[in-house]
């Protein structure tokens, strides 16, 4: 299906089930066009956490983590609201382009984006996820344009981690070092393209960092790491734009950064 034909099956939906737009209450449509307009289309940039944590890529994030943004972010992963990935996918596609530059010589070798796993208890308890399903989007969105990506599904988490929306940096780090891992069986499929991580959101980076060890390990080269969204510091300097996202003194970090979510 085209982004045409999303956009008027979702008009179509909101006639029929009207809800309120999920970023500022607007009536008559999930999202209306201004909260729309402020996800996809802000100017990716780089978003390199503060007090970045060893190991981890240059990071490009779609926008932040604020406003419509973060509203959108939440209905689609806790709240289910499921046509929402399109949007978000397109963004996170944005993303991926700001963080890989794709010139005509380097289109033959696909982009191969990776997305954050999520514990098998919190898909279950969402009943979808997240993550993997904006992935798909972004990759459907890359190829439309001429770039060949797809998504992989390799990392596992191979153990527990605690609840992490009440830790500072350094306990997300130490919670989530060593977490992630490669099956041995799935490490022949990192060699078949350029490898960029995915995720809806980044904090500290923690999370991100272990997936690029994780990665490492099992033979693969991350060139760079892509989300939707990154937090921001209040104390961020006016116009300093994602320069400085990240936890630090009064970041912004909603819900939805718990476990087996991203760090």
């Amino acid at each position: 299906m085209t982004s045409t034909s999303l956009r008027l099956f979702d008009a179509a939906l909101d006639l029929l089930v009207p809800v309120p737009c999920v970023g500022c209450g607007a009536p008559h449509t999930q999202l209306c066009a201004a909260c729309r307009t402020e996800l996809e289309g802000a100017r990716p940039r780089a978003a390199r956490p503060h007090a970045a944590p060893p190991g981890l890529p240059e990071v490009y994030a779609a926008t932040s983590y604020e406003g419509a943004t973060r509203q959108i972010l939440l209905a689609h992963k806790e709240r289910g609201a499921l046509r929402l990935a399109h949007p978000l996918g397109r963004a996170l596609a944005d993303a991926v382009r700001a963080a890989v530059p794709v010139g005509a010589a380097a289109r033959a070798a696909p982009l191969l984006l990776v997305p954050m796993p999520s514990a098998a208890a919190t898909v279950r308890a969402r009943g979808h996820d997240p993550t993997r399903r904006l992935t798909l989007v972004a990759a459907r969105t890359l190829r439309a344009a001429g770039v060949p990506a797809r998504a992989l599904s390799v990392l596992r988490q191979r153990r527990g981690t605690a609840d992490q929306s009440e830790l500072g940096a350094a306990e997300r780090l130490r919670n989530l070092s060593g977490a992630l891992t490669v099956p041995a069986g799935r490490r022949a499929q990192l060699g078949r393209g350029r490898i960029v991580l995915v995720d809806d959101l980044v904090t500290t980076g923690a999370t991100l960092a272990d997936a690029a060890r994780a990665l490492a390990e099992a033979g693969g080269d991350v060139l760079a790491a892509a989300v939707v969204a990154a937090t921001v510091r209040r104390d961020a300097r006016p116009g300093a734009g994602l320069a400085g996202a990240g936890v630090g003194p009064g970041a912004v970090v909603g819900p939805g950064a718990g476990a087996g979510q991203p760090g």
